[in-house]
Formats: structure tokens, sequence, C-alpha cells
């Protein structure tokens, strides 16, 4: 299942996309939601995104200023593929990453220990310190 809309984000560049979701992840981390020393073992890794049924990737690397979008030709430690559907039930909550990973809707290559600590610091946030009106998406 595709969401309405969301085709439009497989036609656009990389980098607006990346940008985007660097933003909020450094907003986050910024804003205590996400624990930086969480994020410790991604450092100098690059994670990729990809969003299967849109043609869509989201490279991100990590450093010591946060995340940022990364270069098309760089070297992924880690790729985490799903559908849009799937991300944003993740997002939301709505699904576990185990249960999506166990009915093979989420794969992982790479250096899947990566995904572990990706899994874990989202597991960590604290989704009640978000506005509420963020919190009933």
């Amino acid at each position: 299942m595709t969401l309405p809309g969301l085709k439009l984000i497989g036609l656009l560049p990389e980098w607006p996309p990346a940008q985007a979701l660097s933003l909020a992840l450094n907003a986050a981390i910024f804003g205590g939601l996400i624990a930086r020393d969480s994020l410790e073992p991604l450092r100098g890794k690059t994670v990729a995104l990809e969003a299967s049924d849109l043609g869509a990737c989201i490279r991100l690397a990590y450093g010591a200023r946060g995340f940022r979008p990364a270069a098309r030709h760089c070297r992924i430690d880690l790729t985490i593929k799903a559908s849009a559907a799937a991300f944003l039930a993740l997002a939301l909550r709505r699904e576990d990453p185990d249960t999506l990973f166990f009915k093979r809707r989420l794969v992982m290559t790479g250096d899947t220990d990566l995904g572990l600590v990706v899994k874990n610091a989202l597991d960590a946030i604290d989704w009640s310190r978000l506005p509420r009106a963020l919190r009933g998406l």
C-alpha cells in the first residue's frame, strides 16, 4: 500500500527529504528526545533509508554535529528498506520494528549491529515530551 501523494517523494532529488529528516533528527537530539550518547556507535557511519514503494532513498551520515545528508556515492554502512507505510507505522509507533522485521516488511543489510543502535535509540524516545498535536498524528 502506497500512501496518497507520497509517490512525489520518489520524484524529488535526494537532498530535500534527507535535509528535512536530518533537521528533524537533530532537533530531537538537541531537544533531549534522543540521547546523543546512544547514537555514538553511528559516528562516522552512513545509514540509508529506502522506501521501496516510492523509489526513494534517504542517506544520512552521523557525526559530531549530528545528522546530515550524505552524498549518493558515499559508502553505506547500514541500509534499512521498507515501504513508506511501514516507515510511517514505525515513526508513529503503530508497529514494532521487530514485528516488521520478522514479517519481512523491513529489511536491513550491511552492519546490522547499527540497526540495533537505531532501534534502541528510537525505543528510548520519550514521546510524551512531543507537543500534543504531534503525538496524535
